[in-house]
């Protein structure tokens, strides 16, 4: 079961989220739709400030927000014109049966009671609609990026992702894989600020916290690669899973 004092920390900085978070790729998006045709029914399940969302309505689809955090909902429907965000939960979809041609996650699929929740996006996806979790992953392949994640205590590393899930459950046919890579431009300071959305740092202590900024600073100071820069490019690894519902 996901720890959902950290799942459901967001909220506090829902601003901040929608502002610095990294947005998907657009073939990344596209890959996930693929073979759905124009204008698909589609439902995204934990979708927070609605960054996955407006990736989806641009190609031109039509899409429900689901997301479990009021703050996270606010956010989106401020940011989103025209749509509302419904409250639920990937293990009890407020939504009727077969409703979807796919659903997507954006980050976060690894928080779900996965076996429940693949029943209710089974139920809720019509027979060959697609499951596409999406993670937006830093590329630590890259010595100062693996460093990062260390300091900020990041799990989320493609390979965690690729080795801990297999499949969807017996709803669903076998995972097919799709890898991307982009990446966001800040400052040292939006850099920051955007890794304090990350739930690890939202639920520490005064004194992690304090531990956590300190070694940042210090990364971006010293280090050969960052120190002086005005901006800093982030690398990413967009990678998703996708299935069909038999």
């Amino acid at each position: 079961m996901a720890d959902h004092t950290q799942a459901l920390s967001f909220g506090v900085a829902a601003a901040d989220y929608d502002r610095f978070r990294p947005r998907y790729p657009v073939p990344a998006v596209r890959w996930a739709l693929d073979g759905l045709g124009d204008s698909a029914e589609v439902v995204d399940l934990g979708a927070g400030t609605g960054i996955l969302t407006r990736g989806v309505l641009a190609l031109g689809h039509r899409v429900t927000p689901v997301e479990p955090d009021p703050k996270m909902r606010t956010q989106l429907d401020a940011a989103t014109p025209g749509v509302t965000a419904l409250a639920g939960g990937a293990e009890s979809l407020p939504l009727p049966d077969g409703l979807a041609d796919a659903v997507v996650v954006g980050q976060a699929y690894h928080w779900f009671d996965r076996e429940l929740a693949h029943a209710e996006i089974a139920r809720v996806l019509r027979p060959g609609g697609t499951f596409a979790p999406i993670w937006n992953l830093r590329d630590d392949r890259i010595e100062w990026v693996a460093e990062l994640g260390r300091i900020a205590h990041m799990g989320d590393s493609a390979g965690s992702v690729l080795d801990r899930y297999a499949d969807f459950g017996p709803a669903f046919e076998p995972i097919e894989l799709g890898e991307f890579t982009h990446h966001t431009t800040l400052t040292p300071d939006e850099f920051i600020a955007m890794l304090h959305t990350r739930s690890y740092w939202l639920t520490a202590g005064p004194e992690r916290r304090e531990r956590i900024d300190r070694e940042l600073g210090d990364l971006f100071a010293g280090h050969p690669e960052l120190a002086g820069r005005e901006t800093v490019d982030l690398p990413y690894r967009t990678v998703v899973l996708r299935a069909r519902r038999r």
